[in-house]
């Protein structure tokens, strides 16, 4: 069936068009979304949502391209739209993450200057780049947009590293702690 029949036949709210479009596209967009979030249940809620969305505008839906663009491009600005709502301060995160870091040093044992020392320490053992993410973010308070900018590289890039390096810092604290 061509796209055009096919669409005009949702847009009436045709069940059987509705069940051929769910069995032939919603494992299709469900593997999208999964590679974009990496959550399984998030993945199959974001489509679902998405042909609900569909279904109750289906009068109001004009679609240029393929229908199966835009189905994709739908699920793509809904996953957009979660992130949206369900967004969490990095900024927030990190301060937790550094306290977390900051507490793995017992004070009691050593005084402050051995701590700091301590924590350059830790910091010059990061990877170069590792450690050029992190200093720009928490030494010098540089947002991770613009450290991503300034070194040419995407933002889910610049949050991987700090990650690594929050993760490495984490364990050699502990182990300096033992």
């Amino acid at each position: 069936m061509e796209d055009s029949v096919f669409i005009e036949k949702l847009k009436t709210g045709d069940e059987i068009a509705y069940k051929i479009l769910y069995e032939k596209y919603y494992e299709w967009l469900c593997n999208y979304v999964f590679r974009l979030c990496e959550n399984k249940k998030l993945s199959e809620d974001i489509v679902q949502d998405m042909l609900m969305k569909f279904y109750q505008k289906r009068e109001h839906i004009n679609i240029t391209s393929s229908l199966k663009n835009y189905l994709f491009t739908s699920c793509h600005n809904q996953f957009l739209q979660h992130l949206r709502k369900k967004k969490i301060c990095f900024d927030d995160l990190d301060a937790i993450k550094w306290e977390v870091i900051a507490s793995s040093v017992n004070p009691q044992e050593l005084p402050q200057k051995d701590r700091l020392k301590q924590l350059h320490q830790l910091i010059d053992e990061l990877p170069a780049r590792c450690k050029e993410i992190f200093i720009k973010s928490k030494l010098e308070n540089t947002k991770y947009k613009d450290i991503a900018i300034d070194m040419d590289i995407s933002v889910k890039t610049v949050e991987n590293q700090m990650s690594k390096a929050l993760k490495h810092l984490r364990k050699r604290a502990n182990l300096f702690a033992l």
